[in-house]
Formats: C-alpha cells, sequence, structure tokens
C-alpha cells in the first residue's frame, strides 16, 4: 500500500511517530518519502541520529506547527498519507491554559484538514483518546472536536478521493506522563501515590496502536471512529504488579479525571459496527448506514445500549501479566 507514496506524520517526534516510522520502514522499505512534521529541532536532532540518511535518505524532518496552515501546506506538496500524531496531552497543562490546547488540537486539526484538502492528499488518519467519549477535562473536549471535524470533513470534499478516518485508544504502555514510569520511579521512595482504589483503565502497547493505524489506513471507508478492543487493568493491580505490597498513599481523584474511561458511549452504539478485531463508530446521518457498512466491512451492528467503558470491560490484565507487559514494553531489565 506504501510502495513508492509519500507519507507525513505530524508530532512525528513523540513516541508514537518514531515507532511508526520504524515500522513504516521495516515493512515498506521502498517507501518513497516520510516526512516528520514537528516543532522541536532538538527532537528532530535526535530522531535523525537513529534514522540517518546514509540509510534512510527518503526521511525529511520539517519543522513546523499545524498551528501554521501555509507551513501545512508547504509540508504536503507530494504527499499521499497523512498520520496526524500532533497535540497538546497533558490534561493539567490543558485545564491552566486552555486556549493554547485549542489552537493546537481543533485550529490545528482545521488548518490540517484544509491544507489537505488543498494538495493531493488521499488518506488522512487522526489519532484520537479514550478522553475524548463524554470529556469531562478540556483535553478531551478539544480531541472531540478534532475528531469531529476529521469526520465531517468527508462533506466537503466534493470529488477529490481523499478519506479522513479518526483511530481512537486508551492508555499507551509507558509512555511519558502513564502511570507505570510513575510508579517505577516511586517504588524506590518505599511509597506508591494512588488516586483512588477503585479506578481501572485501558491499556494498549505502542506496538499495538501502530498496528492499528496501520490497519486503519488500509481498510478505512472514511467518516470512522476507530476503537480497539483491548484490556483494562485495576490500578491497584499496576501496584501489585511494580511494588508488591508497597504502602500506598490515596490521594484522590485529580480534576478532569474519571474513576473508569470510556470508549463508545450508550449514544454511541445506534451508530456503532463490530469488526472483530475493531469496533467503528459511523458518523450518525452521514455516509452509508450501518447495515450498509457492516455488509461491505464484513461487520455486525453492536446490541442497542452497548457501551464500552474500562470499568465494564470483560477482559482484565492479571498482576502476572502486568508485569510481563513492562517487561516487554517498557523495562526489560524490570524485576520485582
Amino acid at each position: 500500500m506504501f510502495a513508492k507514496k509519500s507519507i507525513l506524520i505530524t508530532g512525528g517526534t513523540g513516541s508514537f511517530g518514531i515507532a511508526f516510522t520504524r515500522e513504516l520502514l521495516s515493512r515498506y522499505p521502498d517507501v518513497r518519502r516520510v516526512v516528520i512534521f514537528s516543532r522541536d529541532e532538538l527532537k528532530q536532532y535526535e530522531m535523525a541520529q537513529e534514522f540517518p540518511n546514509t540509510e534512510w535518505p527518503q526521511i525529511r524532518f520539517f519543522i513546523g506547527d499545524v498551528r501554521d496552515k501555509e507551513r501545512l501546506q508547504r509540508a504536503l506538496q507530494g504527499i499521499d498519507t497523512v498520520v496526524h500524531a500532533a497535540a497538546l496531552k497533558q490534561v493539567p497543562a490543558a485545564e491552566y491554559n486552555p486556549f493554547e490546547c485549542i489552537k493546537t488540537n481543533v485550529l490545528g486539526a482545521q488548518n490540517l484538514i484544509e491544507a489537505c484538502l488543498d494538495t493531493e492528499v488521499e488518506n488522512v488518519v487522526a489519532l484520537s483518546t479514550d478522553k475524548a467519549a463524554a470529556p469531562i477535562n478540556l483535553y478531551g473536549a478539544t480531541k472531540l472536536c478534532s475528531d469531529k471535524l476529521f469526520v465531517s470533513a468527508n462533506n466537503i470534499k466534493g470529488r477529490k478521493q481523499i478519506k479522513f478516518s479518526v483511530v481512537r485508544y486508551g492508555n499507551v504502555m509507558g509512555s511519558r506522563g502513564s502511570v507505570i514510569p510513575f510508579f517505577l520511579k516511586q517504588r524506590s521512595q518505599g511509597t506508591l501515590t494512588i488516586t483512588d482504589p477503585q479506578m481501572t483503565r485501558f491499556n494498549i502497547s505502542l506496538t499495538e496502536g501502530v498496528d492499528m493505524v496501520f490497519w486503519s489506513l488500509e481498510n478505512a471507508c472514511g467518516g470512522e471512529v476507530f476503537v480497539p478492543k483491548i484490556p483494562s487493568y485495576r490500578i491497584t493491580d499496576v501496584a501489585e504488579a511494580i511494588a508488591p505490597g508497597m504502602q500506598t498513599d490515596v490521594v484522590g481523584i485529580r480534576p478532569g479525571e474519571k474513576l473508569h474511561e470510556e470508549m463508545i458511549t450508550e449514544s454511541d452504539s445506534l451508530n456503532t459496527a463490530d469488526l472483530g478485531r475493531y469496533f467503528a463508530i459511523l458518523p450518525a446521518g452521514q455516509g452509508m448506514s450501518l447495515l450498509d457498512y457492516c455488509a461491505k466491512q464484513g461487520g455486525a451492528p453492536v446490541e442497542l445500549g452497548f457501551k464500552y467503558d474500562s470499568g465494564g470491560n470483560t477482559d482484565f490484565l492479571s498482576v502476572a501479566e502486568i508485569r510481563q507487559l513492562i517487561i516487554d514494553h517498557v523495562d526489560s531489565d524490570f524485576t520485582v
């Protein structure tokens, strides 16, 4: 699919962008061009050390910000596929600097959509978050707005051969700011800080997230919000996996946090298809009907009233499974 094609990744120097680039070059060494679009020159320099020009001459590092539409238009010249990973993601920072988050996550999304429509881009997948489902914090609200913009962009493409879709998944294991690196650091201090003992979260590895984006690029019709079927974990089980028997300090849920994260709300069930490995939320009243979509994609409508949240999930990681995942995806030298 990507042989002799050109791909641009916004926020390409982040953990996802690096992993996606690595996998892209592994699967498609004959890809024509890979453009890493980001605003941090240091991160671009550091990424270039992993992907030297002598070995991968098709990689281009393009300094720019999704807030700058003209720069996006320049970067998108000759691009076939876009993966949109750029975002401001820290919940407390978004609460304290709300319009900065809006500028990047909402206005930046619209800039990218318009720039793609003004060029010859054929396929766009935007990364979202479980916090965009029934959001209670500004970050989640901006990502829900971004999701709506990308989905609705399919209505204004005219005769252009372009598809916009969204991938929504939960916490990436071991990502910066997530609980596992936090607990690994805290255990040397003798006490783990827990917000609420009942808290649960979805869990996905970076590899699984990358695989899902590849799958979406290959299978999307346009307009879907794809959601993976992934396990949940209990915060207390993560604590036990990392530091068994260690004292915990319960500090309470922070502003903007949920006890359980959602990815598909009950209201979404009317427009959701079960595709086996993934769910697809279709835009209400737009495009093909749910039944037609299921017939085309080989899926089935979910039951009326279905919802998908980390607390009601039927698949939970055990303490032993969490430990093995930490070794596999976070710290190969991890021991208890």
